[in-house]
């Protein structure tokens, strides 16, 4: 590394020179939905295989390489449980999804109480009374003067007898549901989220949860919300378009207090943020975040944010995220060209990680698998991960892809184990046989509790021949 610092001379009584401080940040660039399967009509390739990215091909000639599966082989994860466990809190209990929306919603989500997402959905009821949601709320639904909003509005008070409160998230007919008196949001979804599988289902608490009271109530909440909607005016005028007549909940749990970025990781983390879940994510765990909504060009919204995490490295920052949602957008039209392209548009917008690379610890990869083909949504299948910096050795791998990555030298890699590989390539791996902090952080961490000695000026102490302060 050019311009590295020499050694110091050994302390009083070493035969090992002093350390230099050769630590450098890290920026992990997820490409949500990265992952695919070989796709017949591009030569059974993937799309990352078949696309032309000069620019991560050479970030892979110049690297390492590995296929990131988060949670193993066959378990398809989600966004948010993959990126909490890449960002070293594998080992935190995960506090539901809805926490992360409403924070990023701007909402204050009370701490300690059960909470859930709840959206208004469209429907049909079969001849056995099961309800089988058919829809969503239509943009032009969405805003402040449109149906949504004064269905919303129409439900606050049976929401208010079951004692919870709705609170509008500013989406297509999303709220935050405050279920107050349960402190158990430990339960499942009613969202089927598997529309043309599975109709509206009932809530249970999840095994080993003390949350049978919050099931209940949400049961009888919802029943009573769809009787509602489905005579309510507003309903009855949609003559033209499907009644927005039920209310589904998913993402539930409960926000607790919890280890921020640096006591859980040891370095300060910022996070380039597209959506709502990553902006309340960066907000949970306290890291500097900079929003910037995504542009239709991917390329150009692509290096927008690597420049921000220049900018946010300069500040301080010693590990960015920087997240495209773009790439799981295409994976989910079911068109894998639609795909391909969006990776060829996508990579001259990461032309900064190449520079990057020269002085920091550069990753990229998905967070999951989003195959663009089949009945599948995400998948536990592999998504490529190339790292470059100046202290990682590139192995043979000179092309981005996942049959590329097959075989590069980290061979398979998982969710918790991303972070202490990466701060091990930025000179920052913590000493397992160090104890700095309470919490076992997976980087050294940089700015643990000190030691303080009375002022001299006070108790007469001399600190003549003592390090500097």
């Amino acid at each position: 590394m050019t311009g590295a610092p020499r050694s110091r001379p050994p302390g009083w009584g070493e035969t090992q020179p002093r350390l230099v401080d050769d630590r450098m940040p890290v920026v992990l660039v997820v490409l949500d939905g990265l992952g695919d399967r070989g796709v017949p009509e591009l030569g059974d390739r993937t799309p990352s295989e078949a696309a032309h990215t000069p620019v991560l091909d050479a970030l892979a000639a110049r690297g390492c390489s590995g296929w990131h599966l988060p949670f193993g082989w066959g378990r398809a994860p989600a966004s948010e449980l993959a990126h909490w466990a890449m960002f070293g809190f594998a080992d935190v209990p995960f506090p539901g999804r809805v926490v992360l929306e409403g924070l990023g919603a701007g909402v204050e989500v009370p701490v300690g109480t059960a909470v859930t997402h709840a959206a208004l959905r469209t429907s049909a009821v079969d001849d056995d009374g099961r309800v089988w949601v058919t829809g969503r709320v239509a943009p032009d639904d969405a805003d402040d003067a449109g149906d949504a909003a004064a269905l919303l509005a129409a439900l606050a008070p049976v929401v208010a007898r079951h004692g919870a409160e709705l609170v509008p998230l500013g989406g297509r007919g999303e709220a935050l549901l405050v279920l107050h008196g349960h402190d158990d949001g430990a339960v499942t979804d009613s969202d089927p989220f598997f529309e043309d599988r599975h109709p509206w289902l009932r809530v249970l608490p999840c095994d080993g949860a003390g949350s049978s009271a919050s099931a209940a109530t949400l049961n009888a909440l919802l029943i009573e919300a769809r009787a509602v909607l489905v005579d309510h005016p507003v309903n009855r005028s949609r003559w033209a378009r499907p009644a927005l007549d039920v209310l589904t909940t998913k993402w539930s749990g409960r926000r607790d207090q919890l280890p921020d970025f640096v006591e859980q990781t040891g370095v300060a983390g910022a996070a380039v943020t597209s959506t709502r879940l990553y902006r309340g994510l960066a907000r949970l765990l306290g890291m500097t975040s900079r929003h910037l909504p995504p542009v239709a060009d991917a390329g150009e919204d692509l290096a927008a944010r690597v420049a921000s995490a220049q900018e946010l490295i300069a500040a301080g920052a010693r590990f960015v995220h920087v997240h495209t949602k773009a790439t799981d957008e295409a994976g989910h039209t079911k068109d894998p060209r639609a795909k391909l392209e969006v990776l060829e548009a996508a990579d001259p917008g990461l032309a900064g990680l190449l520079d990057l690379a020269d002085h920091a610890v550069v990753a990229v990869t998905g967070d999951h698998a989003t195959p663009s083909t089949g009945g599948v949504l995400h998948t536990g299948d592999p998504t490529p991960l190339v790292v470059a910096g100046p202290t990682v050795r590139p192995d043979p791998v000179t092309a981005f892809g996942e049959a590329p990555a097959a075989v590069g030298w980290y061979g398979t890699v998982t969710a918790a184990e991303l972070a202490p590989l990466l701060f091990g390539h930025a000179n920052r791996p913590v000493f397992l046989g160090h104890r700095a902090t309470a919490r076992r952080t997976p980087a050294l961490p940089d700015a643990p509790e000190p030691m303080r000695v009375p002022d001299p000026g006070v108790s007469g102490e001399s600190s003549a021949g003592g390090p500097p302060r």
